[in-house]
């Protein structure tokens, strides 16, 4: 009996040093400064880690949704699209991939045949199980972004 008390107790002590680390780790990670300047060689801008909240405000009179000051500043520095032009008429087709669902491989195979460039927003995840279909939407020519 003793001795399983003894087991029980070391047991207690490992999983609450463990629990320790984790709580540390997670409070260091949350106190991390996020104003820190990082130029890129990419373009010729300094990006900030600062975080933003990123969002559309939708209209209620049918007009183009408003990016906010700051995004708007952010896309346009960086020679980035968010929104068309409302005087063309052209379609951006962007697909969120998650995850693989089995639809990729046609959907994929349908814009090649009709020669339609598309967005696909993809996770780590995503890349992790399917990098031969994040493979050939580079080669398909398509744009890959971030889907957090």
């Amino acid at each position: 009996m003793k001795e399983i008390i003894k087991k029980l107790k070391n047991k207690y002590i490992i999983a609450s040093g463990i629990a320790l680390i984790v709580v540390t780790f997670t409070f260091s990670i949350i106190l991390l400064d996020n104003n820190k300047v990082v130029t890129t060689s990419n373009a010729n801008i300094e990006l900030s880690s600062k975080k933003i909240g990123w969002g559309i405000k939708r209209n209620d009179n049918h007009e183009q949704p408003d990016l906010g000051k700051v995004n708007k500043q952010i896309i346009d520095e960086a020679k980035g699209i968010a929104m068309g032009n409302r005087e063309s008429k052209k379609v951006y087709l962007t697909f969120d991939e998650g995850y693989e669902a089995g639809n990729t491989e046609k959907i994929l195979e349908v814009l090649k045949q009709n020669n339609v460039p598309a967005a696909f927003f993809i996770t780590a995840h995503y890349v992790n199980t399917s990098p031969e279909l994040v493979q050939k939407m580079i080669e398909g020519g398509h744009i890959i972004g971030n889907h957090f």
